[in-house]
């Protein structure tokens, strides 16, 4: 699965995602692009769009594009808040569609 990490998290968080052809979006040199345009770059290039911002499902229109959204609930983006809900993004990997937006954690 080709997944892209939001700017909002940590890229430490890649060695927890093995299997998986991760990048962040500092790598892909759109650092700073808005979220709309974000997600269409996204669409072209990987399967998942993995965050922690909770409001893009209510920003952004996810019809059309090729793309599923995984949005971790954690008290803050700190790598040690994150990474104990990997095993549970890990899983959710291996079944999500296109279109789909999955929210993983309390």
């Amino acid at each position: 699965m080709r997944v892209l990490l939001d700017e909002c998290v940590p890229r430490k968080l890649r060695s927890e995602l093995v299997g998986h052809d991760v990048k962040t979006v500092a790598e892909m040199g759109w650092s700073g692009t808005r979220n709309g345009a974000l997600l269409s770059l996204a669409a072209g290039a990987f399967d998942v769009l993995l965050t922690v911002d909770q409001s893009i499902p209510h920003q952004q229109n996810f019809q059309g594009l090729d793309l599923a959204l995984v949005i971790v609930r954690a008290p803050s983006s700190d790598i040690n808040d994150l990474r104990p809900k990997m095993p549970d993004v890990l899983r959710v990997l291996d079944t999500i569609r296109p279109g789909q937006v999955v929210h993983v954690g309390a």
